[in-house]
C-alpha cells in the first residue's frame, strides 16, 4: 500500500502538530544540506517554532554572512528598480496625450528589430503598450457610460412627453372637444414609435 495524501491544513491536535513539525523540520534541513552539496550553492534556512525557538542551517560557517549577502542583494534590486522607474518616468513624462505615447511606441517598434532587443527593452515596450491600452480602455469605458447616461435621460424625457400626450388625449376624449394647444394625433404616434424603438 502506498502513502495516503496528506491534506495541507493546520493540524488541530497540539502533540501531532509538534511531531509533524519535528519531522518536517528535519526533512527540510536534510534537503537544504543535499541541495548545497549536490549543486555547490550557498544555502541558509531559518525556522522559528511556535515557542520561539530558533532552528537554523547554513552550509557555510556563517549564517549571518549569507543573510548580509541577501540584504545587500535586496537593496541593490530596490535601487535598480527605483532608477529604472525614475528613468522611465522622466523619459515619458513629457508626453501629454495617450496618442503621442502610442505613436512613440509604434515608431520604436518599427525602427528596431524585435530579435535584436534585450529583455529589458522588450519589457519596457510591453509596459508602454499596457499603459496605453489601459488608458484607451478607460477612455472608451468613460465615453460609453456617458453615452448610456445620455440615452437614459432621453428615454426618461420621451416617457414624460408621452405621458403628457396620453393625458392630453384622455382629456380630449373625455371632454369631447379639441383644444388648440394639444398636438395632432400623428405626433403622438411618432412619439410612441420612438419609445418602442428605445
Amino acid at each position: 500500500m502506498g502513502r495516503r495524501k496528506v491534506e495541507i491544513k493546520r493540524i488541530q491536535e497540539k502533540s501531532c502538530r509538534q511531531v509533524a513539525f519535528c519531522k518536517r523540520r528535519k526533512g527540510l534541513l536534510k534537503k537544504a544540506k543535499a541541495l548545497s552539496t549536490l549543486c555547490d550553492v550557498d544555502v541558509a534556512a531559518v525556522i522559528f517554532s511556535n515557542s520561539g525557538r530558533l532552528h537554523e542551517f547554513s552550509n557555510t560557517n556563517s549564517l549571518t554572512g549569507i543573510l548580509q549577502r541577501y540584504e545587500s542583494h535586496v537593496e541593490a534590486e530596490k535601487e535598480i528598480s527605483a532608477e529604472i522607474l525614475v528613468e522611465e518616468h522622466s523619459k515619458y513624462s513629457r508626453f501629454m496625450t495617450m496618442g503621442e505615447l502610442l505613436q512613440t511606441t509604434e515608431r520604436q517598434l518599427e525602427e528596431t528589430n524585435a530579435d535584436g532587443l534585450a529583455v529589458t527593452d522588450l519589457v519596457h515596450l510591453e509596459n508602454e503598450l499596457q499603459t496605453a491600452l489601459i488608458q484607451a480602455r478607460s477612455r472608451k469605458t468613460h465615453l460609453m457610460l456617458e453615452s448610456v447616461k445620455g440615452l437614459h435621460e432621453k428615454e426618461k424625457l420621451l416617457r414624460e412627453q408621452n405621458k403628457l400626450l396620453e393625458d392630453s388625449m384622455a382629456r380630449i376624449k373625455k371632454n369631447g372637444t379639441v383644444n388648440e394647444m394639444s398636438p395632432p394625433h400623428t405626433n403622438c404616434g411618432q412619439q410612441r414609435v420612438t419609445l418602442n424603438f428605445l
